[in-house]
């Protein structure tokens, strides 16, 4: 398990075990290579700290403010200087009971 106040920019194989959604922008739809894709930021946040989550897709419609969600195999990069901590094509963000 990842602490999110230890997260570094450029890390990978994070996961975090539980944490809440505390507030969510929202979501912009981009287009890249000719795909129709959705973005949207949000912040979560658990005893540890809190860090930007960055959402893709379906998981911009499927998570909200209050839910609890984990994440597996998650990676931080780094924007206009704030750590962002994303699924990318490699892990998930799940909502969690």
């Amino acid at each position: 398990m990842t602490l999110i106040n230890e997260i570094q920019p450029r890390q990978g194989k994070i996961d975090v075990e539980e944490a809440s959604i505390v507030e969510k922008d929202i979501p912009r739809e981009f287009e890249k290579f000719g795909n129709k894709g959705k973005v949207c930021t949000c912040t979560i946040k658990n005893e540890s700290g809190e860090i930007k989550l960055t959402l893709w897709n379906e998981d911009c419609d499927k998570l909200d403010v209050g839910d609890k969600i984990k994440v597996t195999n998650g990676y931080c990069n780094e924007f206009q200087g704030e750590k962002q901590l994303t699924a990318g094509k490699f892990g998930k963000v799940e909502k969690i009971d």
